[in-house]
């Protein structure tokens, strides 16, 4: 297994982390190589560019492997995307990999202003199409590969406008997905599943991962051709009053979580759609103190790897070791002192060792 590493522009090797620019940036990603992890994870749910810090861990580094995760597609044109992916292979030595996800209605129309123009899983078919046509033209525009579709096309390719061939020119697409749908097609048309941190071990093991080999086999590709990516809720502390702040926060999360209804059919595999039925009708009274109350131990539990930094190791390989393929930390993962780095190296090591 693969770990990778949230980074935003919050440092992470500070014990309050603040924004630093692009010389925290710089040092954060030489940090983060430095400990020993194999790649760098760039959000956009940050409220930030997901492309940008990595165009500055790309110059300051040469070994991790460099992801949007994930960058939210459809406020961006397929061009738009594959100008800054192509770029981003080409000055990191072919070590970016395109993450990337729809978002829900709401945020495309109300907070990115785009228009929501059909069904979010045929749209990204075609956006993935789309791109891997534009990929194709770049490295060989003599012979331009075009696509044209209900939602995108792609049918005009001026060589002074067409960015020319790079020494790697495949480009991996990791598609987020939450659902049978976007399993079947990251399964069938990408490098890459990223699943959502709300999809447990258990959801994973028996809702994306069948789809995901049902894409696989469509497009005649093995399932070792698939990387599996979650990312965990990793909860920590040095101290057990620490913890207990941490776990109501978990809480927290969850009742948010199971209050929205896109995610119950990962609570409803566990057996709690009932009680995610009632969460979401407490939220709508914005009621989150009364809902954080319901979460029960087990839930908390089965959403997020609880324990101290010497525990959560073993946790993490026992429960998804034959789940993912990588998996990702979260940016408030403790690296602040050399003893949490140390702590972290143990875990990267204990972690290499999983095969999903």
């Amino acid at each position: 297994m693969k770990v990778i590493i949230a980074m935003i522009e919050n440092y992470h090797f500070t014990l309050e982390p603040v924004a630093l620019g692009i010389s925290g940036m710089a040092a954060t990603a030489r940090k983060l190589e430095e400990v020993g992890f194999d790649g760098i994870l760039s959000p956009e749910t940050a409220g930030h560019d997901p492309f940008f810090p990595l165009l500055v861990a790309a110059e300051h580094t040469r070994r991790v492997s460099l992801n949007t995760g994930i960058a939210v597609a459809f406020p961006r044109s397929p061009m738009v995307t594959a100008q800054m992916a192509w770029d981003l292979q080409r000055f990191s030595g072919g070590r970016f990999c395109l993450g990337l996800g729809t978002q829900v209605k709401a945020h495309n129309e109300r907070r990115y202003g785009m228009p929501w123009t059909g069904p979010p899983g045929p749209r990204m078919r075609e956006y993935v199409q789309c791109l891997q046509a534009i990929f194709k033209t770049f490295q060989n525009n003599k012979q331009p590969t075009y696509f044209e579709g209900k939602y995108y096309k792609y049918t005009m390719s001026p060589p002074v406008l067409t960015a020319g061939a790079i020494d790697h020119p495949h480009i991996p697409i990791r598609l987020a997905a939450n659902n049978p749908y976007m399993a079947r097609l990251a399964g069938e048309l990408c490098d890459g599943v990223f699943a959502h941190p709300v999809c447990t071990a258990k959801y994973i093991q028996e809702v994306l991962r069948p789809n995901i080999e049902v894409g696989a086999r469509k497009s005649g590709r093995p399932m070792s051709n698939i990387d599996i990516l979650g990312a965990p809720i990793i909860v920590t502390a040095k101290n057990q009053a620490e913890l207990k702040k941490e776990r109501h926060l978990l809480k927290r999360r969850v009742a948010f979580y199971a209050s929205t209804r896109t995610y119950h059919p990962m609570f409803e595999i566990h057996g709690w759609n009932e009680l995610g039925l009632k969460l979401h009708a407490l939220s709508l009274e914005n009621k989150w103190d009364e809902m954080v109350k319901l979460i029960p131990d087990e839930m908390a539990e089965a959403f997020g790897i609880i324990g101290s930094v010497d525990e959560i190791g073993a946790q993490l390989h026992e429960r998804y070791g034959n789940v993912l393929t990588t998996i990702s930390f979260p940016t408030d993962f403790p690296l602040h002192t050399p003893e949490d780095q140390k702590q972290a190296r143990k875990i990267i090591e204990l972690l290499h060792g999983s095969t999903a």
